[in-house]
């Protein structure tokens, strides 16, 4: 028996030494892999995707329909973040550009809107304006004259750039100038937006001096017009389109000509002299897939030795639901048709770059509210500021008290932007001045809140609320004081009947600031998490996966969930 207990407590004892060898082994061999590779493991090629205006319910409004090659790709292989949240109001496109890819908020990158008022001087300024350059690719036009110099924080593409000596190509790609400029940074190869009038994609002489070659062949092939020939009509039989209201409806906005907002859309006879009409339909998104996919393969992106960024801004979503709203057949088919061209952009960086040897991630820089008549005639409260008549009306009331015509300049952002430069001159008590407009502001029956930004810390008002006012304002490009609607109600004006068609954004409640947000690919997990995550934490999340620094603006904290 002794003798038998012997030989087990050899074999056992022989097992774990050859196991301790063959681990030893396997740890030798990483150290040595780990002393003699020179390569920072990274993906060959990021591909931002930012859809505009995507509502994070549209990756299951709709699941049923889409194919397994888009959405469903992107979910079922890639990490969805559910519970992804804008951290700052105004939600609108410019800031959520920029937020996506510095991290930070309007507080610090300084984009405070699509348009903001310079608060020194009173001047409104756009986004990306730049009078000191010049357009490329359209003669004689200002469409050009666009840069990221109001950017004031680097972005997740600048330290890319930074990181590898520059050797790292980023190109930024959006309809609209703001959606690729900003992403792309400081220090872009390249960012490419349309110009309606002549129907090519252009840049600016910040960028470089003339179209490559490439972007001119791209676009001596007309595509707006072979795609505006066609005409939009639903991709499926339209009786099948259950998730949408009925296609002739109050709540939708036509096109000019249209007799009203139904299928189908006779674009092939709206077109000329109207090339910008191709932002207004699905095609404008396949149209800015295939600049990207031309990109790729003139720039060879992902097939070089450094580590390629690809930042794309899908526009027409958002021209869609501005018209039609949320509810629409016209969004649902817009939507299905996108997961049909995602799904083959992806096919095509599978077969072009290499399957798993890629990172996309996708978001969106906004939601969008329910139409408020829609919300009405369902019993939901809900409901349109007319901005103009209050504006008229507060500066009647001031101009009462204080002898001085257009004391607020504008409502802008849902802020109120006040006339400093009279202010000062006059020598009035600005302190008296915003009091005033928060009296006024807090007795008209919409509004929940009217907030002194520079007095904030003490304002009677929910935590999540304060967090959002201080990120989004900017002591020089914001107005100061905030304003918050009741939850259903946003700025607008008459249209019809019922009050303005489609819908907008801009707010800080859920249905505008709860965003998609899905990485698939190189370094990434498959899974999902519902933990609150913010629109910051997206570029820290890929700094960790590039192993970079992030933006020097940037508050976000990486979701580690994702990352293998």
């Amino acid at each position: 028996m002794k003798t038998k207990y012997l030989l087990l407590l050899v074999g056992v004892c022989t097992i774990i030494n050859v196991n301790a060898q063959t681990k030893a082994k396997k740890t030798a061999n990483l150290i040595t892999e780990s002393a003699t590779s020179t390569d920072l493991p990274r993906p060959k090629l990021v591909v931002g995707i930012v859809v505009d205006q995507m509502r994070w319910d549209y990756l299951y409004r709709y699941y049923s329909r889409y194919g397994n090659t888009g959405f469903k790709r992107l979910l079922n292989e890639g990490f969805s973040c559910e519970n992804t949240n804008v951290d700052y109001i105004p939600t609108v496109t410019a800031a959520g550009h920029t937020a996506i890819y510095t991290g930070s908020v309007p507080a610090i990158h300084g984009i405070a809107g699509n348009d903001f008022i310079i608060q020194a001087t009173g001047k409104s300024m756009y986004c990306t304006d730049d009078t000191t350059v010049q357009s490329v690719g359209v003669d004689g036009s200002k469409t050009g004259q666009m840069s990221p110099r109001n950017l004031m924080t680097t972005t997740v593409t600048d330290e890319l750039r930074l990181a590898t000596n520059f050797k790292s190509k980023v190109i930024g790609i959006a309809l609209k100038d703001r959606g690729g400029i900003l992403p792309a940074g400081h220090t872009a190869n390249a960012a490419y937006w349309f110009d309606d009038k002549s129907g090519n994609w252009i840049t600016s002489t910040y960028y470089m001096k003339e179209l490559p070659k490439w972007v001119k062949d791209f676009n001596d092939q007309k595509l707006p017009e072979t795609y505006l020939k066609l005409d939009w009509t639903t991709l499926y039989p339209i009786d099948t389109y259950t998730q949408s209201t009925a296609d002739n409806n109050a709540y939708e906005g036509a096109f000019k000509g249209a007799d009203s907002p139904t299928f189908p859309v006779k674009t092939s006879g709206m077109y000329k002299g109207n090339l910008g009409l191709i932002r207004s339909v699905p095609f404008g998104n396949t149209f800015t897939l295939d600049l990207a996919i031309a990109a790729i393969n003139a720039e060879q992106l992902g097939t070089r030795d450094a580590t390629d960024f690809l930042a794309m801004s899908l526009s027409s979503t958002d021209y869609v639901g501005h018209q039609f709203g949320i509810n629409a057949v016209e969004i649902e088919d817009t939507y299905l048709r996108l997961d049909r061209d995602l799904g083959a952009f992806l096919t095509y960086l599978d077969a072009k770059v290499g399957r798993g040897k890629y990172t996309v991630f996708l978001t969106a820089d906004h939601g969008a509210a329910h139409n408020p008549a829609f919300l009405k005639d369902q019993n939901i409260p809900a409901g349109v500021w007319d901005d103009a008549i209050s504006l008229k009306d507060i500066n009647a009331y001031l101009l009462a008290k204080y002898k001085v015509d257009g004391m607020v300049l504008s409502f802008n952002n849902y802020q109120v932007n006040l006339n400093n430069y009279a202010i000062k001159y006059l020598r009035l008590d600005e302190q008296q001045v915003k009091n005033d407009c928060i009296a006024y502001l807090q007795k008209l029956p919409y509004v929940a809140f009217a907030v002194d930004m520079q007095n904030i810390q003490s304002a009677n008002i929910p935590e999540e609320l304060r967090s959002r006012i201080i990120n989004g304002y900017n002591v020089e490009h914001s107005g100061v004081i905030q304003i918050i609607l009741k939850p259903g109600w946003f700025t607008g004006h008459g249209t019809n009947d019922k009050g303005p068609t489609g819908t907008t954004h801009g707010t800080w409640n859920p249905y505008d600031a709860h965003i998609p947000l899905v990485f698939m690919g190189w370094g990434i997990n498959h899974g999902s998490t519902a933990r609150e995550v913010h629109m910051t934490d997206i570029t820290p999340t890929l700094s960790a996966l590039l192993h970079i620094q992030v933006p020097n603006g940037s508050i976000g904290q990486p979701v580690i969930e994702v990352l293998k």
